[in-house]
């Protein structure tokens, strides 16, 4: 008898997973062990939650939106696919939240919606399965909405509202494969498009220094995204650079510089220069710094911003070494301004205005015709159009009328990087596609695809051209040629069934009268001899449309031709797979044809 009773204890012991193995369901853990009495063993911070749950809600809503506190539960282990949770108040990253904390670090977080309705959320965590963790539920606003209301924590494998996606990061359905776009930062958004995390939108700051190019972007002015790359193709995103001072300040668009003469006295070090950030607060005023010294991983705000108060923002900066000073270009009351500076501390204003401007200022030299001897000064405004002219160090002369520099709907705020004369040399370009939402994602917006820019004569006269990267090549994957391909009116000629990751790259004979017409899953590009349409209006070459080059990525169609003289960047959701081409009016000849599968940059 008494041998029957360990059997029935280990019997007992091995219940649950029996219940396990049968009903296939793992039971909830609590993590918030909140009573009337008090929040348990959390930790509490401040005076926002007071002394114990309402109703078993932890809020600082009754304590009043100036009231601020902090609520850290005990560690613990992940066990369960999903921590789900109910939350309520202000959307305020950073601020009115509940994070999920992993060796110090925040790898998820969420927030209200500006309302006291408790909502479900959730947080996919299988990948940090075995991990320890710590959930803290933070309220540092005091301004509007500065509360925050969260229950019912447990961790699952059934949560009440499955976060947007499941997939893997970076392998999402929609996800562009060859473009850059923002990880899900800190949390799984239920629309990222109304809200901040996953989003992109004005480019700035784009540096290269010591091996690295350096991608920042504004996240709905919250802060600045920052991704690193050795090669413009791979990149890794970072943890934001600096975040807004305080909830509803604004951090809004830049530059960056390296100081190498350390003229601001930012650094100690006279072999570690200052990479410096200059931006604008939301009131357009103030305009402020922030500084790195350890290429950009950590960020300081200047101790006395705004260092300036001036009424214009969008801070273009660079240092002009004919006059040994440097130069910041501003956007303000519908024109560029233009103020000097010896230290980038303390500016002048030159009164040189350029009148009819557009946000987002770009500016810098390139070679007429690839003669280091022969430059010329080119403006890029924020909505793309370029002049070309010549820079005394005060004063633009534009010599050119305005030009687009891509025709495409989504192409704004475009920027590229500088200090590459440390590098290469080469002006790359990159813009922000402005509308690129994906549905059911959680991320949204993307970047273009890298493009040199050169400028060249024309018959009508000098050009900015556009071309993809050579890096690209490192994406090729396996591809046909053709030398000789003739395709009649009213017919279409099949080139790739499956796949939606292409560069297509074609020399084309295109007679009056007829068009070309390359199909790419559900979409088209249409050439005429003189002219390409990509979801946007017809534009003119200056010359018969000789060579074509289209890239194909989940999220975008961008079309060059004649080596870059025009191009058109334009956001597109599949709608099928492969590609095929096909003619109006007359034959057309493509009498080279080049058809590259792309890798995955991820």
């Amino acid at each position: 008898m008494p041998s029957v009773v360990p059997a029935l204890i280990l019997i007992l012991a091995l219940l649950p997973a029996f219940a396990m193995a049968i009903g296939g369901q793992r039971a909830d853990i609590p993590i918030s062990h909140f009573d009337k009495q008090g929040f348990g063993d959390w930790k509490l911070e401040g005076a926002a939650f007071g002394s114990a749950p309402v109703e078993g809600v932890a809020t600082t809503k009754p304590a009043g939106d100036s009231a601020t506190g902090k609520l850290t539960s005990p560690e613990f282990r992940i066990e369960r696919s999903y921590i789900s949770f109910r939350i309520a108040g202000g959307d305020q990253e950073r601020y009115t939240c509940l994070d999920l904390l992993i060796d110090g670090k925040v790898v998820k977080s969420a927030t209200g919606r500006n309302s006291d309705e408790l909502e479900p959320q959730s947080w996919d965590v299988k990948p940090f399965h075995g991990h320890r963790a710590k959930i803290e539920i933070i309220d540092v606003a005091t301004g509007d909405w500065g509360h925050v209301s969260v229950a019912h924590i447990i961790a699952t494998d059934h949560p009440e509202k499955l976060p947007v996606t499941t997939q893997p990061l970076y392998h999402e359905t929609l996800r562009p494969q060859f473009h850059f776009t923002a990880r899900q930062f800190t949390m799984d958004r239920l629309n990222p498009v109304e809200h901040q995390e996953g989003w992109i939108n004005d480019l700035n700051g784009l540096i290269y220094y010591d091996g690295e190019y350096h991608l920042f972007a504004q996240r709905w002015a919250t802060c600045w995204l920052h991704a690193v790359s050795r090669d413009l193709i791979h990149w890794k995103e970072l943890e934001p650079a600096f975040w807004e001072e305080a909830p509803g300040v604004g951090v809004q668009s830049g530059t960056c510089v390296i100081d190498y003469h350390n003229t601001s006295g930012l650094s100690s070090d006279p072999n570690n220069p200052p990479m410096i950030a200059f931006w604008s607060r939301f009131d357009n005023l103030s305009q402020c710094l922030c500084y790195s010294l350890d290429h950009g991983r950590t960020w300081t705000h200047y101790p006395k911003n705004p260092y300036m108060e001036h009424p214009e923002r969008d801070p273009k900066v660079f240092w002009f070494e004919p006059a040994k000073h440097w130069v910041m270009m501003m956007y303000g009351e519908g024109a560029y301004h233009i103020l000097t500076s010896p230290n980038l501390l303390d500016w002048k204003d030159e009164h040189h205005p350029i009148p009819d401007s557009f946000e987002c200022p770009d500016f810098f030299e390139l070679p007429v015709d690839g003669h280091a001897n022969q430059k010329k000064w080119v403006l890029i405004q924020g909505n793309g159009n370029y002049s070309v002219g010549d820079f005394d160090g005060t004063q633009f002369h534009e010599e050119t009328p305005r030009f687009a520099c891509d025709i495409g709907p989504d192409f704004y705020a475009t920027q590229s990087w500088a200090n590459t004369e440390t590098a290469d040399g080469r002006r790359i370009q990159v813009a922000w596609m402005r509308g690129a939402a994906f549905p059911e994602m959680p991320f949204s917006q993307e970047i273009s695809f890298p493009c040199e820019l050169t400028l060249r004569t024309t018959p009508a006269g000098l050009r900015v051209h556009r071309q993809p990267i050579k890096e690209i090549d490192k994406l090729q994957g396996s591809h046909q040629e053709r030398p000789e391909l003739e395709v009649q009116p009213g017919s279409s000629v099949p080139l790739e069934e499956t796949g939606d990751l292409f560069r297509i790259r074609a020399e084309v004979a295109i007679p009056e009268g007829a068009a070309l017409i390359f199909h790419l899953c559900g979409e088209e590009v249409k050439l005429t001899p003189e002219s390409i349409q990509n979801g946007s209006a017809n534009a003119k070459t200056s010359t018969k449309i000789r060579r074509v080059e289209i890239l194909l990525d989940r999220g975008s169609i961008e079309a060059f031709v004649n080596d870059g003289e025009l191009s058109s960047t334009r956001f597109v959701i599949p709608r099928g797979k492969g590609i095929s081409v096909s003619a109006e009016g007359s034959a057309v000849t493509l009498k080279h044809l080049r058809i590259d599968r792309l890798k995955s940059i991820w």
